[in-house]
């Protein structure tokens, strides 16, 4: 018993290990390779938080049945922890083999679970570590299998990695990546630019786009399309974003009225019930009125956790936050997340309109989406605008309004108040 999960009845992690270090002491004389891996499933935690523990555990389950059903001749299949399992290969001797066999898990884990009234789908993402290259005794192995899973889990669900000493290098490089982010959220390092939003057909401002920036001392800049996914990955988001909303916030109060601050968020956030509060008590420590808050979020990330995605919309709305589609047309079910969510604008991505001048189709899918816009009543942004021709095709189409180089690139708190004296000096 102590060596069986009571669920599954497949060994645990303690017959992992002792099977293990008895194939290490059997090939240390002759170092022949043998494989560990480690498999993770995809998205289990949402599906066992809608449909309860108990289908949770009758799918681990069916995965212990069907990794039991696919292994290899003198294979072993464990459950390692949670919505973990692991397996020892003593015939896989190589990387090939390895993400061979990982293909092939990976293949029988997507079919659909059988729930009884309702099927469904799961993806699993794998870390294999070969002996001895990757370790020589239970500890390393494992610890480079934890961190191959760990790359897999980075780049997406579904993915495969093998251990190598280039992955250990990469992985402590985002270590010190994040060790430096977190030094930079508490010391007041990470700044916000802002990049306007106008009306196409007279150029007026009508708000800002908060963008986060970060100048390391030692890393020099950093890309927010780094070191943002890393905070989302390493599970700080929300400190990053409450800091970056609270500036954003605050610099949006010396701002005419009418101006509106648009604040992305993150996936993460949309799965996390408590954004709502988060995101409102900020905006009250700052002064900032909820109607001039504009949040953009992604397909993808509604997609993530979508009855918990759609109570925080509501919520926000119902404060009166105006919610934004952003990267519309790049993510999956478009349409289908304009039925099932309620928006208040589109924002049509930079893929379209930087070819709608050179490309009929981008031209013709861009008239489309502001079309089918005007019909549900949403208002609707064009991202990337670059150059006069972007624009008055865009106005020709009757986009209502954009943002892009053309207009203005992202500036900081200052250059930004400039930017807005001297257009309203224009105006007058």
């Amino acid at each position: 018993m102590a060596y069986s999960d009571p669920l599954t009845g497949l060994g645990n992690r303690y017959r992992l290990r002792d099977k293990v270090r008895l194939l290490a002491a059997e090939r240390a004389q002759d170092p022949a390779p043998f494989t560990i891996c480690i498999a993770n499933l995809d998205g289990f935690k949402p599906i066992n938080d809608l449909f309860g523990a108990e289908a949770g555990d009758e799918i681990l389950c069916q995965v212990a049945h069907r990794l039991k059903a696919c292994a290899p001749d003198g294979a072993t299949v464990t459950r390692h922890e949670g919505d973990q399992f692991a397996f020892i290969f003593p015939l896989v001797f190589e990387r090939g083999g390895a993400e061979r066999i990982g293909q092939m898990m990976k293949d029988v884990l997507s079919a659909p679970y059988d729930l009884g009234d309702r099927n469904v789908r799961l993806s699993a993402s794998f870390g294999f570590a070969v002996y001895p290259f990757a370790g020589e005794n239970f500890e390393d192995l494992l610890r480079s299998a934890e961190t191959a899973l760990y790359r897999s889990k980075r780049r997406g669900r579904g993915q495969i990695t093998v251990y190598s000493s280039e992955i250990a290098e990469e992985m402590k490089r985002a270590t010190h990546l994040e060790q430096a982010l977190r030094n930079a959220i508490i010391t007041d390092a990470v700044e916000v630019y802002f990049q306007p939003i106008v009306r196409l057909q007279d150029g007026a401002v009508l708000g800002f786009e908060a963008l986060a920036r970060w100048i390391d001392h030692d890393l020099g800049f950093v890309s927010p399309s780094v070191f943002v996914p890393l905070a989302e990955e390493r599970g700080f988001i929300d400190a990053l974003s409450e800091v970056l909303l609270s500036k954003a916030a605050e610099a949006a109060l010396s701002w005419p009225q009418e101006l509106f601050l648009s604040f992305n968020l993150s996936s993460a956030q949309l799965m996390d019930p408590g954004t709502s509060e988060t995101i409102l008590s900020t905006l009250a420590r700052a002064g900032l009125g909820p109607h001039r808050l504009e949040l953009e979020i992604t397909e993808t990330a509604v997609m993530t956790s979508a009855d918990t995605a759609q109570r925080i919309i509501a919520d926000l709305r119902q404060h009166g936050v105006k919610i934004s589609l952003d990267d519309f047309g790049t993510g999956q079910s478009s349409l289908g997340r304009l039925r099932d969510f309620t928006f208040d604008k589109v924002k049509i991505d930079r893929a379209f309109v930087s070819q709608i001048t050179t490309d009929r189709a981008s031209e013709h899918i861009v008239k489309a989406i502001v079309a089918m816009c005007d019909g549900l009543e949403l208002q609707v942004v064009a991202e990337g605008i670059e150059t006069h021709e972007d624009a008055e095709k865009l106005k020709a189409l009757g986009c209502g309004m954009g943002q892009g180089y053309y207009y203005g690139k992202p500036a900081d708190t200052a250059a930004t108040h400039t930017y807005l004296r001297s257009r309203y000096q224009q105006s007058t």
